[in-house]
């Protein structure tokens, strides 16, 4: 019994921990919710313990926003070619090919998002940061790596008793 709550305590925890994790760095989200997030607004996340002045969280908008424009037409046209595809039978002679080329899109979209990220974390960091405020960034992420090395390792050890109990019964 007293096990089981500890165990239903550091779960809880644990769950807790991950929402915040979700809402680090790494999170989804964007100006199109979860399906139309370009992951630009999980970046913004991270900076809500920064105490961004006003003109500094107009400067990140602005970025941002810059950014996904940059972006639309591109996925646009990928949601355009899946929607294309998906209307497609698989027994049509073109839906291999439909296929690949759709695959190639999306993999330019990923690559294209990846580094438009990129490019609004460092503008943001270089630019609209100060130096305190990205050594406090550095600090929330060290936290939240260990917070996240933490939990692999308590998963590991749950998942090695679990083996051994599952193992010797």
């Amino acid at each position: 019994m007293r096990k089981t709550m500890t165990l239903s305590i550091i779960l809880a925890a644990a769950l807790g921990c991950s929402a915040l994790a979700l809402a680090g760095p790494g999170g989804q989200g964007g100006p199109g919710g979860w399906h139309g997030g370009h992951g630009h607004h999980g970046g913004m996340l991270a900076l809500r313990g920064l105490n961004l002045t006003d003109a500094q969280k107009a400067s990140v908008k602005q970025i941002v926003q810059q950014s996904f424009t940059q972006l639309k037409p591109q996925f646009q046209a990928v949601r355009q070619q899946r929607q294309a595809f998906e209307a497609l039978s698989p027994s049509s002679s073109g839906y291999q090919a439909a296929a690949a080329s759709l695959a190639q899109a999306e993999a330019n979209l990923t690559s294209a998002r990846i580094v438009a990220r990129a490019a609004v974390t460092a503008q943001i960091y270089n630019t609209v940061l100060t130096s305190t405020q990205q050594t406090q960034l550095a600090t929330q992420k060290a936290a939240f790596q260990a917070r996240k090395a933490q939990w692999e390792q308590f998963r590991a050890q749950q998942k090695a008793q679990s083996t051994a109990t599952t193992s010797g019964q």
